[in-house]
């Protein structure tokens, strides 16, 4: 087995130098910055002389398909250049398909790609977290979307943005909302709402938060009749001022558009150019009794505000309660305790008690969340086997955590295991996590697991309100174990079809591809469990129909239609790969990455380049979408303000030779790490070891950072600042850019020479302590003579893998592998990589070197022993 291999695993013992980058220069710039990258002249970023021209925003629905663009036009009337930006709002649950900017008659368009190649390209700028185009959370349900632009004197810049999303019926009603703030009076402001359901339009309405009710009655225009709904908001430069004599603009809030459509049939099927979507919402069912059980958290971090709410919240909902439901209430802190330890009627004595109980109970320790999950299951399960009067009932488990757990079962593979093999698939488990403390995507995939999905719980004024509108969405089950099927020879590709309760005020929703031959004899047939009987329906589609349909709406509605399956596929195929690992993970993924190319959507694996434009440093804009628990970033330094220009050059790259000449050096990194071990291992076992201390430093400009599993600190020997893994920030400091992602990782950039990741690792209570990982992101432009324990593999060397036979271990083959001169024994063994997914780590396979790596790496392993990390 011939090779060339480079090293990412550790060889681990006391305080080593981990790597020593040396600074290079880059070829033809002696200040090492690529040869045209030199800083331009900061341009004056007052806003006098530039308006707004118009803003507007085009929404067309069609079948729950939402279709928005957003354009404005920016006017620089000075005799000088000027900074404008961009700055817009836009839903979590939406994808970006389409960012254009025209300006001095020239269009730069954006260019959707994986986000590896894009981060390849233009790694510096992402990696840095200075994009332009930089989407970040904003609030509970929104993003932000903001560019910064240099316009020239007596110009003019149009911005377009297109984005869509599926609209999600939520308590009887589809909401459109369009975050309105243009900061600034504006000439010509349009919102302009265009709906076209073939169900026919039910209700319509149009409010704005903004607005008072009076103004708004006079310039909201809306209007439905039968298929077709239409919203236009047109306010004149007037009506827009905060008050008759003021330069203000009073929009700055929400423009929600609410609608529903007709149920005169149990479902709808909709069937166009090879793709279908089928919508499922019946009425007129009798509603279901419920058995339902509150998991609680009653840990001390759950003081103050966020324990009175939960209890506001759950006395609201105990009087929402009907007299045929059944409930429990469990806590856990420390320990777990149970209102009743069983299931009993909702009548108004029990009631009352529970009440009583809930106004009583105190908080208490650490968050044992394993074993309050696990009360709440055997209560339920133990009342569908010895209950006859609630085996027909819909069970609904809902539990709400502020924290992570930290008591009992720790490891949360295991406690996801527990929860699975306790529920078997019986009921959903809804699960609520109460402010930034949660581990979020922990709790989405528990519930993902057990046909029920997560919420966060905004630590606010009105968490109680938040809470009590989560549980009026589940508040009326209709029917139970839902299977939408179709014939297995015209259909493909199907999004989920199975559904454990069906809610009223909800809908279900199905789309998949349809072979053409099969298009005449396609139908579906719905299967579930009402009250008191079977559910069983058939819906057909109606041809003549469907022509009258493309009639009206014509290639929209085909567009429409199919673009809905690809969003609703992408959506559930991210959700999927959030549970999954290994090669299961990988496959999804990448069916995930080829749609989302293919349809040009921005997704958390893709990213969008924009031609045509640079920064100061010639770098292009990356637009990326946030992960769901996001924080917007704390920005220190310039903001980055870009500039068009008719071609744009590729950015400069140093060459090898260059980096191979010593006399160039100016300074050199450093990485020393200093080593934990397990306190907690067995007699007998192998005493690992673990990062629990990290200083990386550079002595050329004094810069110098200690990482700990507790906190960050900045030039920690010269008071600089100490910041939690609770924080995200964005730090810089002369050519280093250091990114702390909240509770995760942070990222250390190195301008022209590499990228490294410090990732946090939690671990359960009674195994080792927390501690640190270390991976290099990228590699390729340090110099030759980086060296250290893992510098001096960052380079390829060649190896030769021989012999293989069975080793002192049975269970494990040993070779004879030829590196460096040197024949050394080598055994087969498996290692955990965590540089992917820091939480579980992958099973990677890999030859193990016995003899604190004698022969491969260079010198002995005492060499790299230093007294100190920095």
């Amino acid at each position: 087995m011939d090779g060339t291999m480079g090293l990412r695993g550790l060889l681990c013992m006391y305080v080593v130098p981990l790597l020593a980058l040396q600074a290079m220069p880059a070829q033809g710039s002696p200040t090492g910055r690529p040869k045209g990258s030199e800083k331009r002249q900061a341009v004056n970023t007052a806003v006098d002389g530039v308006i707004i021209r118009n803003l507007k925003v085009n929404c067309k629905v069609t079948s729950r398909f939402a279709h928005c663009v957003i354009t404005s036009q920016v006017v620089n009337n000075a005799d000088e250049a000027k900074e404008v930006a961009f700055d817009v709002e836009i839903p979590k649950t939406a994808f970006i398909s389409d960012f254009a900017i025209t300006a001095d008659g020239q269009a730069f368009v954006g260019d959707i790609k994986d986000k590896v190649t894009a981060w390849k390209q233009y790694r510096k700028a992402a990696i840095s977290g200075e994009n332009a185009g930089l989407v970040r959370a904003s609030g509970r349900t929104m993003e932000q979307f903001t560019i910064n632009l240099i316009v020239g004197p007596r110009s003019k810049a149009t911005f377009r943005l297109t984005y869509e999303e599926v609209l999600k019926r939520k308590l009887t009603q589809y909401d459109l909302v369009i975050k309105v703030k243009p900061k600034q009076l504006v000439d010509h402001f349009e919102i302009d709402v265009d709906i076209f359901e073939p169900q026919g339009i039910s209700k319509l309405d149009a409010q704005a938060s903004f607005l008072p009710k009076q103004l708004a009655t006079q310039i909201i225009k809306k209007s439905f009749s039968g298929k077709k709904g239409h919203v236009l908001f047109r306010p004149t430069v007037g009506q827009q001022q905060s008050c008759p004599t003021c330069s203000t603009s009073l929009l700055n809030g929400d423009f929600r558009v609410t609608y529903d459509v007709n149920r005169d049939k149990p479902c709808d099927l909709l069937v166009t150019n090879n793709h279908f979507a089928h919508f499922f919402a019946p009425q007129n069912l009798t509603n279901l009794n419920k058995n339902l059980v509150f998991v609680i958290d009653i840990s001390t971090s759950m003081q103050g505000q966020k324990v009175q709410q939960t209890k506001e919240a759950l006395l609201k909902i105990l009087g929402d309660m009907r007299p045929g439901d059944y409930f429990d209430l469990v806590l856990f802190g420390s320990g777990v305790q149970s209102w009743k330890g069983s299931l009993v009627p909702a009548s108004a004595a029990n009631l009352q008690a529970a009440r009583d109980f809930v106004q009583r109970f105190t908080l208490e320790g650490s968050t044992n969340l394993n074993g309050g999950l696990l009360q709440g299951i055997e209560i339920l399960n133990k009342a569908q086997g010895s209950l006859p009067e609630v085996s027909n009932h819909a069970s609904i488990l809902i539990m709400l955590t502020d924290g992570e757990p930290t008591e009992g079962v720790t490891d949360r593979s295991q406690i996801l295991k527990n929860v699975r093999n306790a529920i078997r698939g019986k009921f959903p488990l809804y699960n609520l996590g109460f402010g930034q403390n949660v581990d979020f995507n922990f709790l989405e995939v528990m519930s993902m697991e057990n046909n029920g999905r997560a919420q966060r719980i905004y630590e606010d004024h009105d968490a109680t309100q938040q809470l009590q509108g989560f549980y009026d969405q589940v508040a009326t089950p209709l029917l139970v174990d839902v299977e939408l099927q179709y014939p297995q020879d015209a259909v493909s590709a199907l999004t989920q079809h199975r559904h454990k309760q069906y809610y009223e005020g909800s809908e279900i929703v199905v789309a998949g591809r349809v072979a053409d031959h099969k298009l005449s004899s396609f139908k579906a047939d719905v299967q579930a469990h009402g009250e008191g009987q079977e559910f069983k329906t058939t819906c057909l589609v109606d041809e003549e129909e469907m022509k009258k349909l493309l009639q009206e709406r014509g290639h929209m509605l085909e567009n429409h239609i199919e673009r809905l399956w690809a969003y609703l596929t992408i959506q559930e195929l991210l959700a999927k790969r959030m549970k999954l690992e290994g090669e299961e993970k990988a496959n999804l993924t990448a069916k995930a990455l080829q749609m989302s190319l293919a349809y040009q959507f921005v997704t958390p694996l893709t990213s969008m380049t924009i031609r045509g434009m640079e920064d100061e440093d010639g770098l292009k804009p990356i637009i990326d979408k946030p992960p769901e628990d996001s924080q917007p970033l704390e920005m220190l330094g310039h903001r980055k303000t870009f500039v068009l220009s008719a071609s744009q050059p590729s950015p400069t790259r140093p060459s090898s030779n260059v980096m191979q000449l010593p006399s160039q050096v100016t300074g050199g990194f450093s990485v020393n790490g200093q080593l934990i071990g397990n306190n907690a291992r067995s007699p007998g076992q192998h005493e690992g070891t673990y990062f629990g201390r990290l200083g990386i430093a550079n002595p050329a400009t004094g810069f110098q950072l200690e990482v700990t599993p507790q906190n960050i600190m900045l030039n920690p020997r010269s008071g600089g600042p100490v910041f939690s893994w609770r924080d995200q920030a964005l730090l810089r400091q002369d050519e280093v850019v250091v990114t702390i992602n909240r509770k995760k990782s942070l990222v250390v950039s190195v301008e022209d020479r590499g990228t490294f990741e410090v990732v946090l690792h939690r671990v359960w209570k009674g195994s080792h302590q927390d501690f640190l990982g270390f991976y290099v992101l990228d590699s390729h432009q340090m110099s030759r003579r980086t060296h250290g324990l893992l510098g001096q593999f960052f380079h390829p060397f060649d190896y030769k893998v021989s012999d293989l036979h069975p080793g002192s271990d049975p269970t494990k083959t040993d070779a004879t592998m030829v590196v460096k001169n040197h024949r050394l024994t080598v055994t087969r063994g498996s290692q955990k990589d965590y540089s992917k997914d820091p939480r579980h780590g992958a099973e990677v396979t890999c030859w193990f070197v016995h003899n604190n790596g004698a022969g491969l790496i260079d010198g002995i392993h005492t060499d790299y022993i230093v007294p100190d990390i920095f």
